[in-house]
């Protein structure tokens, strides 16, 4: 440790991201990247801005990318936050919104930047237990709070929270900030977004690094009252005024407009995760139900440290989380191509004989 770090520095413990292995003929199902490409309206789009205009700054306040958002959503662009990925939004909320007198509260196992963001800005919080079969009740966040926060799909379990739900979370929580990380909703759960109208306090973020494939231009974005967006437009503009450089506008937009090529990228993730849960199962693997690009996994003899271990050797990586102890067990597979999933299959068929 250096003599020149601050003390909150010596403080940190930072977020590990998912392996990124540099190994020829390798089946990546770790980090949840979309197995298919862009669009190719995107790549049309990345080419003309290629041009004598990159010697200007990007457009300070992204107008016409947010205007994308919000027709998307049917929202107002007043009502649209955007950032260097879903990443660095979360972290402009937890500063603008989530810092309070009272703790944050976020399940006991979920997305683990929550506590890391914590950490940095000086965020007392609260960590409130899932239920023995990983469901979130939202009942045990009827308490006093300095905001919720929580992914919908959640995160590493893939399980998603029925709207509803996150409806009577709204009615009981009129005093403060409720952020709804939909990073994976795409892939088969019922987004918030409809309800902002409605609850002041809510915030939804969502990225474009999974269903529409982009997560190499780090674009991500929160919709939700234009009070809450104006708290995240002070904190962004005292950080960074230019946080979305021009390609990373110019893709995002198109993306965003090519609505067929994203329900049917979607459609194909969703079929093959649904294919690969009945095999998986067969396999004596138990699933927990997914409405992400992703399932969580245990198998009934074999412990899933052990399991990573052996699909590694054969050139086939997923992610394993050593802690909590209670998800040990379990593997979390990122939903790929057919081929990817017909080469997991056939891979642990064998190592499971």
């Amino acid at each position: 440790m250096s003599k020149f770090w601050s003390d909150v520095v010596h403080r940190l413990t930072p977020y590990v991201p998912g392996e990124q292995p540099k190994l020829d003929n390798l089946v990546k199902l770790n980090t949840n990247e979309n197995p298919y490409g862009p669009s190719p309206k995107v790549i049309e789009a990345l080419k003309l801005e290629a041009a004598e205009s990159l010697r200007l700054y990007p457009d300070p306040n992204s107008d016409a990318l947010k205007a994308a958002i919000a027709k998307a959503h049917n929202l107002n662009a007043n009502q649209v936050f955007v950032g260097n990925g879903s990443d660095e939004v979360l972290a402009h909320v937890f500063q603008a919104l989530l810092k309070h007198s009272r703790p944050l509260l976020f399940p006991d196992i979920t997305y683990s930047f929550y506590p890391v963001y914590c950490g940095l800005y000086d965020i007392e919080y609260q960590a409130i237990p899932l239920a023995d079969d990983f469901t979130i009740n939202v009942d045990d966040y009827d308490q006093p709070n300095g905001g919720i926060i929580f992914p919908n799909p959640n995160a590493p379990t893939g399980i998603p929270l029925a709207l509803v739900k996150i409806e009577k979370l709204l009615k009981s929580n009129t005093q403060s900030v409720v952020v709804i990380d939909e990073a994976y909703v795409d892939f088969g759960t019922e987004s918030a977004v409809g309800l902002i109208n409605r609850y002041s306090n809510l915030l939804v973020t969502q990225t474009l690094s999974k269903a529409r494939s982009l997560a190499g231009l780090r674009v991500g974005y929160a919709l939700g009252s234009p009070e809450l967006i104006e708290a995240l437009i002070r904190v962004k503009d005292s950080f960074n005024s230019y946080p979305i450089d021009r390609f990373a506008s110019a893709g995002a937009i198109a993306a965003m407009q090519d609505v067929a090529y994203f329900e049917e990228t979607c459609s194909k993730v969703v079929a093959t995760r649904e294919s690969l849960i009945k095999e998986l199962t067969n396999l004596g693997f138990d699933v927990l139900p997914s409405g992400a690009n992703f399932i969580f996994a245990k198998h009934k003899n074999k412990d899933g440290a052990e399991l990573t271990a052996m699909l590694r050797q054969k050139n086939i990586i997923v992610r394993h989380f050593k802690a909590p102890a209670r998800i040990a067990p379990y593997l979390r597979i990122t939903i790929g191509t057919e081929s990817q999933s017909k080469a997991l299959i056939e891979s642990l068929a064998e190592l499971l004989v």
